[in-house]
């Protein structure tokens, strides 16, 4: 039997408000809801390329990402500094940009040396990498605004999500060389 457990609308938005997780009721505009919101944006298009693709290389390197993505949701949510919850809260790591390095190495070595910035020919995969790229490169720049603008930031979030951009970058140059090999 299926049943609903809760309803999906509460009403309690219309007011242009939101509940947010350690700071209670902010405007839909709020700068942090903004990062998240973003951050929100890039892992949907994850899942666009995950619905998309059937490269089993490819799948592992974005079901890692979207693990990281939804830990990263919640250390944007929780300022470090105003955080009752501590140590519960699910915050990004030191190692995780280094691993985004370590991959990017990987990757590179598979690749010819890219004489041109821009590919005009682009598989589907790539094109959406190229995409969350961008969407990516926004969220870092929401990060370092509300950094700026109310602290409380992991300094390891704007680490990753900077590094972010240039493994996205790297990942969608190897997946339109693998699938171009395919």
């Amino acid at each position: 039997m299926v049943g609903i457990s809760m309803k999906t609308y509460t009403r309690e938005g219309d007011d242009g408000n939101t509940h947010m997780l350690c700071a209670g009721r902010v405007p839909k505009y709020d700068t942090r809801l903004e990062a998240m919101g973003t951050i929100d944006e890039l892992n949907s298009w994850i899942s666009y390329i995950c619905a998309i693709n059937q490269d089993d290389a490819i799948e592992e390197k974005l079901a890692w990402l979207q693990v990281k993505l939804s830990i990263l949701c919640s250390d944007i949510a929780a300022p470090i500094e105003k955080t009752e919850r501590g140590a519960k809260i699910a915050r990004v790591q030191p190692e995780w940009d280094r691993q985004l390095e370590a991959e990017i190495d990987r990757m590179q070595r598979d690749l010819p040396v890219l004489h041109d910035f821009i590919k005009i020919k682009s598989s589907a995969i790539g094109a959406t990498l190229n995409l969350a790229r961008t969407v990516c490169r926004r969220g870092e720049r929401w990060l370092v605004l509300l950094r700026e603008e109310e602290g409380g930031v992991n300094a390891e979030a704007v680490r990753f999500v900077n590094r972010l951009s240039d493994y996205l970058f790297m990942f969608a140059r190897w997946a339109n060389y693998r699938l171009d090999e395919n």
